[in-house]
C-alpha cells in the first residue's frame, strides 16, 4: 500500500516565518533576559516587557509550543537552552545576531524575490545606501552588528579552540575580528598563544573594550587593517570567520594570497564558514546563506569544501582538509 502523501513539510516551511518572527520578537524585547532572574505569571511578564494584553497570552504560549519556554503552575520560564543562549546578562548570549536579524534581515528577506530575478542586494544599497557604509556609520548599529558576529561566532570558536592543534603554534591573526569573540576564546582555551583582532579602525574602542572585560588586553592586540589597501598582519596561523562569504570570488582570491603571503612556511590559514557539502543537498544553512550573501551584498555567496581547497591550492596551500565544527559550521584549513 503506497504511503499517504501529505502538504504538511511543505506548510511548516511555508509558515516557518510565523515562528521565526515570534522568537525574533520575543529577543528584541528582552523577554528571556527578564526570565532568566525567575519565572513570572502572565500579568508580571505583562508589566516586566510592556506587552498588551491582546496577543501577551497567545505570544508566550506560542513560544512554549516552539519550545522556546516552559510554563509550570501558572508561571513561563525559560528552557535550559534559552536561559543559557538568549539572556543579555550571560556571556554566552547570542541574541545579537537575532537582534540584527529581527531588526534588518527580516524585512530585507522579504524582497528576496527581487533579489533571485535581479542578481542585485535587497538591503541599504536598494535605497542608495552600502551595507558595511551604513553599519559602520552608526556607533549604536555598529555594536549591534559586532555583537552579532560574536553571538555568531562562538560556538564555532569553542570547536575550533577545541579542534585545532594549537599547541603547535604560538600566535595568532584573527581577519574581520569585531568585538574580538573568537581570540577571546582562543586565548581562554590556550593560555601560550598571544593573538591578534584586524578589522578597520573604528573598530579598535570596541574591541579593547570586550579584550579588557575578559582580561586578556595583554596577549590579545587589536590591529587597524583595510584589506582591501594593506598586506595582513604576519602570524602562525590566520583565522577567516564568516569573512569570505561577503566577497566575489576574485576578492575571496585576493584574501587567501594575502594570508598566505603573511604566513611562515609551516603557518596555517584557516577558513571557518558555513561550508556547503560538495554535493548541495543537505548543509540547508550553508545554502541559505549564501542566498544571505545575495540578499546583502553585491557579489558575496557561500561555497564548498572542495570549492575552497581548490582556491587555496592554487596559491601554493598544501595539506588542505575540511573538518565539520559545531552546527552547519566547518573548517578548510591549509599549510604553507
Amino acid at each position: 500500500m503506497s504511503a499517504v502523501v501529505t502538504p504538511d513539510a511543505i506548510m511548516q516551511l511555508g509558515f516557518g516565518f510565523w515562528g521565526s518572527r515570534t522568537l525574533l520578537s520575543a529577543v528584541e524585547l528582552g523577554l528571556f533576559t527578564e526570565l532568566a532572574k525567575g519565572p513570572l505569571t502572565l500579568e508580571e511578564v505583562r508589566t516586566k516587557v510592556g506587552l498588551h494584553e491582546r496577543g501577551a497570552r497567545d505570544f508566550l504560549d506560542a513560544l512554549v509550543a516552539l519550545g522556546m519556554l516552559t510554563r509550570e503552575n501558572g508561571k513561563y520560564g525559560n528552557t535550559p537552552a534559552t536561559d543559557l543562549y538568549l539572556d543579555r546578562a550571560k556571556p554566552g548570549y547570542i541574541g545579537g545576531m537575532l537582534e540584527m536579524m529581527s531588526a534588518r534581515l527580516f524585512r530585507f528577506w522579504a524582497d528576496l524575490t527581487d533579489g533571485l530575478r535581479t542578481g542585485l542586494p535587497q538591503n541599504e544599497s536598494k535605497h542608495g545606501g552600502d551595507l558595511f557604509g551604513t553599519l559602520y556609520s552608526e556607533p549604536r548599529r555598529l555594536e549591534q552588528f559586532l555583537s552579532a558576529m560574536t553571538g555568531l561566532s562562538l560556538g564555532l570558536a569553542r570547536v575550533l579552540a577545541e579542534k585545532f592543534p594549537w599547541s603547535e603554534y604560538q600566535s595568532f591573526v584573527d581577519i574581520g575580528a569585531a568585538q574580538g569573540g573568537v581570540p577571546v576564546v582562543l586565548a581562554q582555551t590556550h593560555p601560550h598563544l598571544k593573538g591578534t583582532g584586524a578589522d578597520l579602525p573604528i573598530v579598535g574602542p570596541i574591541f579593547e573594550k570586550y579584550v579588557a572585560s575578559h582580561g586578556l588586553q595583554d596577549r590579545l592586540k587589536f590591529a587597524p587593517l583595510d584589506f582591501f589597501e594593506q598586506a595582513l598582519p604576519k602570524a602562525d596561523v590566520i583565522t577567516m570567520g564568516h569573512i569570505l562569504h561577503d566577497w566575489d570570488l576574485p576578492t575571496k582570491k585576493m584574501l587567501i594570497r594575502k594570508a598566505y603571503d603573511a604566513l611562515p612556511p609551516g603557518g596555517a590559514l584557516v577558513v571557518c564558514e558555513a561550508i556547503i557539502d560538495d554535493d548541495r543537498k543537505t548543509n540547508a544553512m550553508g545554502l541559505l546563506m549564501s542566498l544571505n550573501m545575495l540578499v546583502e551584498t553585491p557579489g558575496g555567496f557561500d561555497f564548498s569544501g572542495a570549492d575552497c581547497a581548490g582556491w587555496m591550492s592554487e596559491v601554493g596551500f598544501k595539506q588542505i582538509r575540511v573538518e565539520p565544527l559545531s552546527g552547519p559550521d566547518s573548517m578548510v584549513v591549509g599549510i604553507k
